[in-house]
């Protein structure tokens, strides 16, 4: 069986995690997803819109994730590595990290696994600020359509 382990924020779920989340659980057997809490957000991205419990509850839910858990906040990113063991890391395309930097790094801590960068999905709304963004400019639009009608 192969395991494996894909993590994020997954502050607001849309098309580019489902792809992600779709192509990591076709590198293996179980896909164990590690959602990052809302402290390591952030610190590393901005202020969650979702809070965590509530993330971990909708990746799970998400056909192709066999279990969701909850990231680990701390120093060690590398701690929940060792408890999930997995065979295979995927990270997404946006994601800081270097393939070839973990896998040296996980060697060094006596795990041997696979890190694979996954392919970016090129679509309108494939990211939360996207998303973000475009409610804001909905909103903005209706506001000032409400004042010409108000006119």
């Amino acid at each position: 069986m192969v395991r494996v382990m894909a993590s994020g924020v997954f502050d607001i779920i849309h098309l580019g995690h489902v792809h992600y989340l779709q192509a990591s659980k076709e590198l293996g057997d179980e896909l164990i997803v590690v959602v990052a809490t809302d402290n390591t957000v952030r610190k590393r991205k901005h202020e969650p819109i979702t809070p965590e419990n509530m993330r971990v509850e909708l990746v799970e839910a998400l056909k192709p994730v066999d279990r969701a858990v909850l990231g680990k906040d701390g120093a060690d990113m590398f701690a929940v590595v060792e408890e999930i063991g997995p065979d295979v890391i995927t990270i997404g395309y946006d994601q800081e990290f270097e393939p070839v930097e973990l896998e040296k790094e996980l060697l060094k801590r006596g795990m041997n696994v696979r890190v694979v960068r996954m392919p970016h999905l090129d679509h309108d709304l494939d990211g939360t600020r996207k998303i973000i963004r475009k409610v804001i400019e909905f909103y903005d639009l209706n506001k000032k359509l409400a004042e010409v009608e108000k006119r």
